[in-house]
């Protein structure tokens, strides 16, 4: 399921966008914006893939949202001015709508992205296999990123992304149960639905809550608690 967001100022074309989404089964509505500035809200409490934008919104324009972001979901343009379709695609645009445009060609946009989902889940892991496994590589902000085990904290479920948190944090579409699946079980292990530490980095246990080396405390879900402790006494 791809988690969407429309962002146009004028309710008609909103409209639209809302009737074509919800004839496609495997797109998830999460807002339907009038102006940048509640994007940029939307997309600080949701993780989602796609973002229908319009360009000449009040406040702010669609181009100029698409600078201040960080990361950035899959852009699909929804426009009635041409002129703006190369620098669109400087910003990485994943496909460039004219109004007013077809179900047909709205597919055909959605179907980008889907591929482009489908060939980063298929080259997240990369691996080579006569040397030991010491490093994974994620897909962040359209790049893939490497990141070595050891410098791993712990990572925390996101929605349909999860945030690996080493001295920084990454975020990177991918469930937590499959990322754990990817490394080592005798480093790793899961402390509850949303967490998985790093055991190395494990400083104090009190109570239902552990503590890491970073000073970061997270809860131990109850579920979990026995796996925790027996992996400590096989130390």
């Amino acid at each position: 399921m791809l988690k969407c967001i429309i962002a146009d100022d004028e309710p008609i074309a909103r409209q639209i966008l809302e009737n074509y989404i919800d004839q496609i089964p495997n797109l998830e509505l999460v807002a339907s914006c009038k102006d940048a500035f509640e994007v940029m809200e939307v997309l600080q409490e949701h993780a989602v893939q796609i973002l229908f934008l319009d360009i000449n919104m009040p406040k702010l324009s669609g181009l100029s949202l698409l600078k201040t972001l960080q990361t950035m979901p899959d852009v699909i343009i929804t426009t009635a001015y041409p002129e703006y379709a190369v620098q669109g695609f400087e910003l990485s645009v994943t496909d460039y709508l004219l109004k007013p445009f077809s179900l047909e060609r709205f597919v055909q946009a959605v179907m980008k992205v889907q591929k482009k989902e489908t060939k980063s889940n298929e080259t997240t892991y990369i691996a080579k296999k006569d040397e030991a496994v010491t490093s994974i590589f994620v897909k962040s902000d359209k790049k893939l990123v490497k990141v070595p085990f050891k410098d791993i904290q712990y990572v925390e479920a996101y929605g349909n992304y999860i945030k690996i948190f080493t001295d920084t944090m990454i975020l990177t579409p991918n469930t937590l149960s499959d990322f754990f699946d990817k490394l080592p079980k005798e480093d790793f292990i899961r402390i509850h639905k949303s967490f998985v530490i790093n055991f190395n980095e494990l400083k104090l246990i009190e109570g239902n809550q552990l503590i890491l080396n970073n000073t970061t405390t997270l809860p131990i879900g109850k579920s979990y608690r026995k796996l925790v402790l027996d992996k400590i006494d096989e130390m």
